[in-house]
């Protein structure tokens, strides 16, 4: 090696060790935990704020490196979440928590998804009103504009009284929360006849974008539907396009709306 190389070869060493130094260590398990945890909170007071959750409804995030747990509320309304009501649960729907200490009833939907999709790391339950008129008519929720792009795949409807008769409509069991899992699929959304609709999404913030405007999709179509009875949807190419472009940006509309109700 020349001796004008060697200064390029040190210079190049020089560089990937700074660049090393710059890389921001991985998480231990407990920050990455206490993120979560953080993400969870301000993942109900979103969909709070955005009107896709009221007092009732609930989100879950998959505890990081533990694809077994799954972190969820006591039974609260969503706006009113703080980190010292979350519990850890695992995919039976069992709680660490003190013998008598009230759960959800339907924990079951979140244990049977994260049980049937490893690829889902967050869910959200709402009965935001706009989902309803779909559940119940046969009229598909579909994509009329780019931001609901993530619908093209299909949504189904879980008719719980085909998966467990005369029921509250609450999924209050593993077997219907497993029952609705199957319903659900590979679907990134599902509506439950007479009662609400269940998003998934691969990390928080997406799953909360996906709740939020599949709920402005359906008031749209809904919209839409009464102006006339040939509405223009999405075809399945543009959907597809579509959702990786919107989704590729869903940091921008998460930071907003976090720090919209985080008052920053």
């Amino acid at each position: 090696m020349s001796a004008r190389a060697i200064p390029l070869v040190l210079l190049a060493v020089s560089s990937a060790a700074f660049a090393q130094s710059q890389t921001p260590p991985a998480p231990s398990p407990e920050q990455a935990r206490d993120k979560a945890v953080e993400d969870l909170v301000t993942a109900n007071r979103i969909l709070a704020d955005q009107g896709v959750l009221d007092g009732y409804g609930h989100v879950s995030i998959r505890v990081p490196g533990d694809p077994k747990h799954f972190l969820l509320t006591r039974p609260l309304s969503p706006e009113l979440v703080t980190p010292q009501d979350i519990l850890e649960h695992d995919l039976d729907g069992n709680a660490n928590a003190p013998a008598g200490t009230a759960l959800f009833n339907e924990r079951f939907i979140h244990a049977a998804i994260y049980a049937a999709r490893p690829d889902v790391q967050a869910v959200v339950h709402s009965h935001a009103p706009s989902f309803i008129p779909f559940g119940v008519t046969g009229v598909p929720l579909r994509p009329v504009y780019h931001m609901g792009a993530f619908l093209g795949d299909g949504v189904p409807v879980f008719d719980i009284r085909a998966a467990g008769g005369e029921t509250d409509m609450l999924v209050r069991t593993p077997a219907l929360g497993q029952a609705l899992a199957k319903t659900l699929g590979t679907h990134s959304a599902l509506l439950m006849r007479g009662h609400g609709a269940v998003v998934v999404g691969p990390d928080m913030p997406r799953a909360v974008f996906r709740s939020i405007y599949a709920e402005q999709n359906a008031r749209l179509q809904a919209q839409a539907m009464q102006l006339s009875s040939k509405v223009n949807y999405l075809d399945a190419e543009e959907a597809k396009k579509a959702q990786a472009t919107m989704e590729a940006t869903v940091a921008r509309p998460w930071e907003l709306w976090r720090r919209k109700v985080q008052g920053k």
